[in-house]
């Protein structure tokens, strides 16, 4: 189990920062569609979808990721809860992409495409660099541990999800703006889209050692195919294929070790 301290007063407002963030994040959407203000993430996504398209029912995700942010914030505040390593380390960084996740929502409704890009990329950043910072403690952390459930998957997830939604961001602006470079097909730039998310989804998980990070990136890759299997099933059954080896990969990568190296889920 991690260690328990009680936060001091600088450690409580970093949590209660958190906390805002997450709820930030939450709340602008339900706010955006309720209010219908700007343009919704459909017609935000549909300038520019000519290239790579993911099913509708793919973004359901949303709803999971939102609970597991809610839970990993609303955790910290808790008075029994102590002050472990990953609380400690992963709090700013998380702070930061949970206000960008919520910002991504306003400037796409604001039709900023290039602002979108800007901030999807800088919030999977803040995640994913100092993710990979602590895998060490990730991996060591026990399967019983508070921390695995109520932080290392919520913002894994998250980190995974914005991994195939930040290219796929890029590449529907590239398209909307006839940005993309002439050397590759539109299919092509799609395909060669998918090999690098795999890749850094692979990457990823094997210092992570977590399904959480990998699990949400086959998710879109499957919302591909399903968006392109008739419009382009080339590129289609390319995502199917993709999603599948990420996942045999991933569950090779956490359960597959040699005896000694930490299994985690």
């Amino acid at each position: 189990m991690s260690a328990i301290e009680r936060p001091t007063p600088a450690q409580r407002t970093r949590r209660l920062v958190v906390l805002a963030a997450a709820v930030f994040a939450v709340v602008v959407p339900v706010v955006q569609n309720l209010g219908g203000f700007g343009l919704s993430q459909a017609e935000f996504a549909a300038d520019g979808n000519q290239t790579l398209q993911v099913a509708g029912y793919a973004f359901s995700i949303w709803g999971l990721i939102y609970l597991g942010l809610l839970a990993y914030a609303g955790r910290q505040v808790l008075p029994q809860t102590g002050e472990s390593v990953l609380i400690n380390r992963m709090g700013w960084p998380s702070a930061v992409a949970l206000f960008g996740i919520g910002l991504w929502i306003i400037v796409a409704a604001l039709n900023l495409k290039a602002a979108s890009v800007i901030v999807i990329f800088a919030s999977l950043l803040a995640l994913v660099v100092p993710l990979l910072a602590n895998a060490r403690t990730i991996r060591a952390t026990g399967i019983m541990d508070r921390d695995r459930w109520f932080l290392i998957w919520p913002l894994a997830a998250l980190a995974g999800w914005l991994t195939i939604a930040a290219p796929l961001n890029l590449i529907t602006t590239a398209t909307a703006f006839d940005a993309l470079p002439a050397f590759l097909s539109p299919t092509g730039w799609a395909i060669a889209a998918v090999a690098v998310v795999v890749l850094v989804g692979a990457a990823v998980t094997a210092s992570l050692r977590t399904l959480a990070f990998p699990l949400p990136i086959a998710w879109g890759l499957v919302g591909a195919f399903v968006a392109e299997q008739e419009r382009n099933p080339v590129l289609g059954f390319t995502a199917l294929g993709a999603a599948f080896l990420l996942v045999v990969a991933a569950v090779i990568l956490v359960f597959g070790l040699k005896r000694g190296i930490e299994r985690r889920l």
